[in-house]
């Protein structure tokens, strides 16, 4: 059977999605023991640095009856040149799965194409898929699923705002996202999912957020921006995310954040620390997911 890669939400379909979901929630209610990594090993490439993504990697691993090597571009010979494809062969030859964690997405499908076991999207500057299955869980948790639900993304058309849009495109949920003008989300991305459900972009929060039944947001800087800091502290001006704006979404909306937060900038204290905020489930979330993950991956 060939192997598999997760490297985009949509390379799961609606069913995979809820079934890797059902496998997550198991795992975190106790009902699913299983050691499906044991003696087996993940590899974690990182050329951008990270807590929730490190950590619950190694932890779920673990977890998993397996074990995780750390490799950050400076212990290994990526950082000294040497080519991903060459790479990724000689990793197939050691490990059962890796993670990378980096900036540009061709890297990332580079090394899949190339790898001769499944690769996971850590994060890259323009998807980051394993947050938006930790976002998943949390509003299954909190506000029963997505069907018949309203997204809203506030603020940087990042690599969150990209995912939540193949998230939209692949499940069917409504999808408002407001940016500043010059900050919209990924054309391409957009491109491919606009026609597949509602999807949607402004610049008035207000708008966006009337009915909503989840809000989210993300820092207006993201690592690799810190020379663009001070234009986008203009240009995002106004995009908070206050208890006035929470108002205007439905009264069991829940707040969401991948972390980490600038509290008084895209969020303030109150809502962030409020209780209609599940951020912390959804950080703790990010195990679970990917525990599923990786058990599903290393099935096929």
């Amino acid at each position: 059977m060939p192997k598999r890669d997760f490297l985009a939400i949509p390379d799961f379909s609606a069913d995979d999605l809820s079934h890797l979901l059902d496998v997550a929630a198991r795992m975190k209610d106790g009902s699913d023991t299983g050691k499906p990594l044991a003696g087996r090993t993940l590899g974690m490439i990182f050329t951008k640095s990270s807590t929730r993504t490190r950590v619950s990697f190694e932890v779920g691993a673990y977890q998993l009856g397996g074990h995780a090597l750390f490799l950050s571009s400076r212990d290994i010979q990526l950082g000294r040149g040497e080519p991903i494809a060459d790479t990724a062969k000689v990793l197939s030859r050691y490990l059962d799965i890796i993670m990378i964690r980096t900036f540009a997405h061709a890297e990332v499908e580079e090394l899949a194409a190339t790898a001769s076991i499944p690769v996971i999207n850590g994060l890259t500057d323009l998807l980051h898929p394993c947050q938006i299955l930790a976002d998943l869980l949390t509003m299954r948790e909190h506000i029963g699923g997505w069907e018949g639900k309203t997204v809203v993304w506030i603020g940087d058309g990042n690599n969150m705002a990209n995912s939540w849009i193949n998230a939209a495109g692949t499940l069917g949920f409504e999808l408002r996202l407001a940016c500043p003008e010059g900050y919209e989300p990924d054309r391409d991305v957009f491109d491919r999912n606009k026609d597949r459900t509602s999807i949607s972009i402004t610049e008035d929060l207000e708008e966006a957020v009337a009915g909503a039944h989840v809000v989210t947001t993300d820092v207006w800087a993201s690592m690799g921006q810190e020379a663009e800091a001070e234009a986008r502290q203009v240009a995002f001006q106004g995009y908070l995310v206050d208890d006035a704006l929470m108002a205007k979404a439905d009264p069991d909306a829940i707040f969401l954040h991948c972390l980490p937060a600038h509290r008084g900038e895209e969020v303030t204290g109150s809502v962030i620390d409020g209780p209609q905020s599940r951020v912390w489930d959804e950080a703790e979330n990010r195990l679970h997911v990917q525990k599923a993950l990786m058990a599903e991956l290393l099935e096929t």
